[in-house]
């Protein structure tokens, strides 16, 4: 009975050593895919080195909320809003002065002029400060971690303001699109200089030269008969003012500014545009897998095909049909439909690998026969098993 025991003691230490070879021969087919938050990570020190603006005035806007501080005259220092048409009110100035498009050091000059061209502050010491920013808002929607309206202070670029958003979402897009809005007609990098008569218009406007003679009707249109001359006929009505139009609207690959550094695409935002990250969409795997579920298509930072996504669910299972594989796909209807894959050729690289679009699903079929075999084989090892134990114990 002894040898009986060693042998089976050497059996066993054969299918021991059997299977750490087969362990050792075939590694892990696990990828390492970059996480969002080590995406991030990379967008934060982006942002920080491509600040490389010099640094320049604020201009004021519509919005702003200024504190005006008048030197050892407290009846005057206050603080105002910049209105939507640009202007902002001072006790005891009859009209609204127009600060849009102003710096801080041009507001406080003009005011000054104001203030001693009415007579009421000799010599006065003004001082502007801006307490709220809301002239240059940007929009940042979509897969984002924090939605949000950035109001920008200085000249931004696009992975800054990302970056105040707390970065992309795990299921964000390698594309970011920038809705830009009809340029204004004032310039941000050129603000406009103070005109020798600002302060005198604040007291006297100039009326306009009343007009003398006789109004006449010729063809429908109306002619004005002054002492100088004729005038030339007036023409229609303008049409009601339109709402600004779009502009254009810009696509920046964000994957390339990440993985490769090249920040030429890192482009500087203007005030208005309106940021959307889209969401890059899921794929699933169904059927004979490993891990059968739902996968990001931004797993990959790029395209997913179905070699990838094989490898995002585990590999295929033993029983599967590989030759037999579909991909479910839904067209711009709605309707759905059907691509054969025959993933054997794929996995041998004898057919092309196909890439899959959002909301794919990719079905394995599992082999009825394949699935006999390995409940045979299974059933064989648990009997063989059941027989060196009886052998040993007994």
């Amino acid at each position: 009975m002894q040898p009986a025991r060693l042998g089976a003691w050497r059996l066993c230490l054969f299918f021991t050593a059997l299977f750490g070879l087969s362990v050792l021969a075939f590694p892990s087919n696990a990828q390492t895919v970059e996480t969002y938050q080590q995406t991030n990570d990379r967008i934060r020190s982006l942002s920080v080195t491509s600040r490389s603006a010099p640094p320049r005035d604020y201009i004021l806007g519509n919005g702003d909320l200024l504190a005006l501080q008048v030197f050892d005259v407290p009846e005057l220092s206050r603080e105002v809003r910049v209105s939507q048409t640009g202007t902002i009110a001072i006790p005891l100035i009859p009209v609204r002065l127009h600060v849009s498009g102003l710096t801080e050091t041009q507001a406080q000059f003009k005011i000054a002029e104001v203030l001693e061209a009415n007579g009421l502050v000799s010599h006065p010491d003004v001082s502007v400060t801006v307490k709220e920013h809301k002239s240059k808002p940007i929009t940042v929607l979509g897969a984002v971690l924090h939605p949000m309206v950035y109001q920008a202070d200085r000249q931004v670029t696009l992975v800054e303001v990302l970056a105040e958003a707390g970065g992309i979402a795990n299921d964000a897009g390698d594309t970011v699109i920038v809705t830009r809005r009809e340029a204004d007609s004032l310039s941000e990098d050129d603000p406009p200089a103070i005109d020798a008569g600002d302060g005198a218009t604040a007291t006297k406007p100039e009326a306009a030269p009343p007009m003398t003679g006789n109004a006449q009707a010729s063809d429908g249109n109306a002619h004005i008969a002054a002492d100088t001359g004729p005038v030339p006929a007036k023409g229609p009505d303008p049409p009601d003012p339109m709402p600004p139009a779009i502009a254009n609207t810009i696509t920046v690959n964000l994957s390339r500014i990440l993985e490769t550094g090249d920040t030429s695409s890192n482009i500087v935002l203007a005030p208005g545009d309106v940021v959307t990250v889209p969401h890059a969409g899921i794929v699933y795997a169904l059927g004979a897998v490993t891990r059968p579920g739902g996968f990001v298509i931004a797993n990959d930072r790029g395209q997913l095909t179905t070699l990838k996504l094989l490898s995002l669910a585990g590999g295929l299972d033993r029983a599967a049909k590989s030759d037999r594989a579909v991909i479910v796909r839904h067209d711009s209807n709605g309707q759905q439909h059907q691509v054969d894959v025959d993933l054997s050729k794929v996995l041998k690289f004898q057919a092309e690998d196909v890439r899959l679009q959002p909301s794919d699903i990719l079905y394995v079929p599992k082999s009825a026969a394949k699935q006999a075999l390995i409940k045979t084989a299974e059933l064989s090892v648990a009997i063989g098993s059941a027989v060196v134990i009886y052998r040993l114990i007994r």
